[in-house]
């Protein structure tokens, strides 16, 4: 029995979600060009993408104050400073995605979950207007009935608001659905909406194991879904 089935006593969940950054797609790289294109033109040293991997996670916003900041914490960053940080970021970040890549695995894992007629949804806290185009280039788009974006509802991630907007649209219940994720977020907003969680262990979680969290399941790629629960840890599909 695969491990999919296996969380669902047998069954298929009727809808699976998924976080984009980090779970399907590995944007650091383009996040990072975006951040340090933007410090340069405020007179201030690149971050890098060291760096920029562990402050992705809580939307464009947060990245930017961290960037200014120069690390996790920044609530002593002054806003309007922030606010044309911001915008100069989503200039840049608008304007190229040619680094990110689509995770090994996820292609294969997502066609099979089509197959099976499973409703995919993203939930992610990238600006909605990014995350259409952005999966459209990376040959991701059409998977996915519902987009929810990090400026779509007030609420983000950890919030549950998303995860629960797509529940009802979806008319699942909490227990028929699975949440896919990498982040320490991504966990939280499942658990608190009721909503199983898979998370993967090479995404970006502020360089903090996963496990920490304590989802369902610790993957190290996502087509350890569709394997038998006792090898859904070895490396995946190329995809």
């Amino acid at each position: 029995m695969s491990l999919l089935r296996e969380l669902f006593n047998g069954e298929l969940p009727r809808l699976v979600m998924f976080d984009l950054d980090g779970t399907l797609v590995d944007s650091v790289p383009d996040l990072a060009a975006a951040v340090d294109n933007t410090l340069h033109e405020l007179g201030r040293p690149p971050a890098g993408v060291n760096q920029v991997r562990d402050w992705v996670g809580n939307g464009a916003r947060v990245l930017v104050r961290r960037a200014l900041a120069g690390g996790l914490e920044h609530a002593h960053v002054d806003d309007a400073q922030a606010e044309q940080a911001l915008e100069l970021f989503m200039q840049h970040y608008a304007a190229n995605h040619a680094l990110t890549q689509v995770y090994s695995g996820v292609k294969p894992t997502l066609d099979w979950l089509r197959e099976q007629q499973v409703e995919l949804a993203i939930v992610t806290n990238k600006p909605e207007r990014f995350v259409a185009p952005l999966l459209d280039e990376k040959g991701l788009g059409g998977y996915f009935r519902w987009i929810v974006g990090g400026d779509t509802l007030p609420q983000q991630k950890p919030d549950p608001a998303a995860l629960r907007h797509v529940l009802r649209l979806a008319r699942v219940e909490p227990a028929q659905a699975l949440f896919i994720g990498d982040s320490r977020n991504d966990v939280r907003a499942a658990k608190a909406a009721g909503v199983p969680c898979v998370a993967l262990s090479y995404g970006y979680n502020h360089g903090r194991p996963i496990a920490e969290e304590h989802p369902a399941q610790v993957l190290d790629c996502l087509s350890g879904l569709l394997r038998p629960a006792a090898n859904a840890l070895l490396p995946g599909l190329a995809g």
